[in-house]
C-alpha cells in the first residue's frame, strides 16, 4: 500500500485547506493516501459546531496581532495554528485502506503521538477520557480534528512543538475551560529540532498503518 508524504514548510491557511480538498477528492477516486506536514502564520478556525465565545480577543486586536479568523468544515470547537506546531493533515481512505471507523482511526492517531513522545522524547503522555487527543497530565499536547467525505478523512491533529503557547490565551482550546495546553519546548526545556520530529512521525505512520511504498514531495503546492 503506497503513502504519498508532503512536506510543505509553512502555508497559510486558506492555501492548504484547498491542497486538502484537491487531494481529498484524488484519494476518492483512488490516489493513494496522502499524508501533509506543515506549520501555518498565526490562525484561529472554528469548527462547525464552535462557540464563538471561545475566542477572547476582539477581532480586530487579533488581526492588528497577526491572526487570521476562518470558519472551517470540521469537527470541534476553536483551535489556534501558528508557527512552531507542527500540522498533519491526513488525507487517508478510512473506507478503503483502514478498516472505515473514524473512532478507530481517531484511536490510532492518539497513539501515534503517544508512542512517540514517550519513546522518543520520555514524555509522558496520554488520553483523557472525554476529550480527544492527547494531554500531558491536563495539559493538552496535540488536538485532533476531522471530517470524512465519502469515506476519506480531512484535517488531521497539530503537535504543540516550538509552539509561542500565550498566543492560546487568545481562545479557550478546543472549547475546554478545566484544560490548559503544554508544548515540547516547555516541557523538555529546549527548542526542538522539528526535522528529526518530522521523520519520525512518518515513519510511525508507515508502521502503524502498514505502509510499503513512499513517495515523497517537500515544499510542492502540486
Amino acid at each position: 500500500m503506497k503513502l504519498v508524504y508532503k512536506d510543505l514548510g509553512t502555508v497559510k491557511y486558506d492555501q492548504a485547506y484547498a491542497l486538502q480538498e484537491k487531494y481529498v477528492e484524488m484519494v476518492q477516486n483512488d490516489s493513494p493516501d496522502t499524508l501533509i506536514l506543515l506549520e501555518h502564520p498565526k490562525v484561529i478556525t472554528l469548527g462547525i459546531n464552535a462557540d464563538v465565545s471561545n475566542i477572547l480577543m476582539d477581532k480586530g486586536d487579533l488581526i492588528k496581532n497577526g491572526f487570521e479568523i476562518i470558519k472551517i468544515r470540521r469537527g470541534g470547537d476553536v483551535t489556534y495554528h501558528g508557527p512552531g506546531q507542527l500540522v498533519v493533515y491526513t488525507i487517508f481512505n478510512i473506507k478503503k485502506n483502514h478498516g472505515g471507523s473514524i473512532k478507530r482511526f481517531v484511536y490510532e492517531l492518539e497513539q501515534l503521538i503517544i508512542d512517540l513522545l514517550i519513546e522518543e522524547y520520555g514524555i509522558n503522555a496520554n488520553r483523557d477520557p472525554i476529550n480527544s487527543g492527547v494531554f500531558i497530565g491536563l495539559s493538552k499536547i496535540a488536538a485532533i480534528g476531522l471530517s470524512v467525505h465519502r469515506g476519506v478523512t480531512m484535517h488531521g491533529f497539530a503537535l504543540n512543538v516550538n509552539t509561542d503557547l500565550s498566543d492560546f490565551k487568545t481562545i479557550v482550546p478546543c472549547g475546554l475551560t478545566n484544560r490548559d495546553v503544554t508544548s515540547m519546548e516547555a516541557i523538555l526545556g529546549q527548542n526542538q529540532n522539528m526535522v528529526q520530529i518530522k521523520k519520525s512521525i512518518l515513519n510511525r505512520f508507515i508502521q502503524t498503518f502498514g505502509f510499503t511504498s513512499i513517495e515523497t514531495h517537500f515544499r510542492e503546492f502540486i
